[in-house]
């Protein structure tokens, strides 16, 4: 029974994981590769807004523009890819289990980079490590629920039980989709991401320091991408403005030079980086 249930759910997996069709009409701006290899270091949390079949339920599951999230470790992850450039970040996929990529992967994406601070160096290695031990480790899709769930891109799921429902079941396939094992590489070194909080009265109230804020580690699998993103504990560095920005160097499109319709046409298209938009 469980190979069958094992077949069913790598297949599950595997559409999952493709690119959807459906189109975006408001597409964020997508990031310039060259741009986010300037900026990234060790240690740095890579939050992606994907673009497959499963990104849209985990999107609107936790109410936010990130579906993914891999960890730069930098050349260390092996080869060079395809593209000529070293494999530097480490990510978990429902289909290929704990692998390395390059930056080429998410080429024409939306990304942000969430940098941890004061970390020393030594933390920072072995927060790598951490993610480096595990590369080839394959996640066991025998959990159907675990997948099914994610046919539907917008199931009719109250709020307030959206981040519930990924982490149901805590299986394997959970685990590859959520930020796992992102979560579990910073809590090796006890760097707190979205820890919950208890406020302690010590008994004596002449004490300078008689009310202290206890962190409880949170459990790894509750972990999603956006959690980087809203954690008070991680920089969000946005590579435009963190390689030079200057406004003054834009070019903008000049109103006045677009072209006329024609009498006989109902619309024309104007195509950007960002939008298609059709205009009546």
């Amino acid at each position: 029974m469980n190979t069958v249930a094992r077949w069913i759910g790598t297949r599950l997996g595997r559409y999952l994981t493709r690119q959807s069709t459906r189109s975006c009409v408001y597409c964020a701006w997508p990031m310039d590769p060259d741009k986010l290899a300037a900026c990234l270091r060790p240690g740095d949390v890579l939050l992606v807004e994907g673009n497959t079949r499963i990104s849209s339920a985990i999107k609107y599951l936790t109410q936010s523009t990130w579906s993914h999230a891999a960890l730069f470790v930098g050349a260390q992850a092996g080869p060079h890819g395809a593209d000529g450039r070293p494999l530097c970040l480490i990510e978990a996929d429902i289909e290929l289990g704990v692998h390395a990529v390059g930056l080429a992967t998410f080429k024409g994406l939306h990304c942000q980079i969430c940098r941890p601070v004061g970390m020393t160096p030594e933390e920072v290695r072995r927060v790598c490590d951490f993610a480096l031990q595990r590369l080839g480790q394959q996640y066991d899709l025998k959990n159907i629920v675990d997948l099914a769930r994610y046919l539907l891109p917008t199931p009719p799921v109250p709020t307030r039980w959206r981040r519930r429902m990924l982490a149901l079941g805590s299986g394997d396939p959970t685990r590859a989709i959520c930020s796992t094992l992102i979560a579990q590489c910073f809590e090796s070194v006890r760097y707190p991401i979205l820890p919950m909080i208890r406020t302690v009265h010590l008994l004596d109230p002449d004490h300078v320091d008689h009310v202290r804020e206890i962190l409880h580690v949170r459990h790894y699998s509750l972990y999603v991408p956006r959690d980087f993103d809203v954690s008070p504990y991680f920089q969000v560095i946005k590579p435009t403005l963190a390689t030079g920005f200057d406004y003054h160097a834009l070019t903008w499109d000049d109103p006045a030079t677009v072209p006329a319709q024609s009498s006989g046409a109902s619309r024309y298209q104007v195509t950007s980086r960002s939008a298609v938009a059709l205009m009546r």
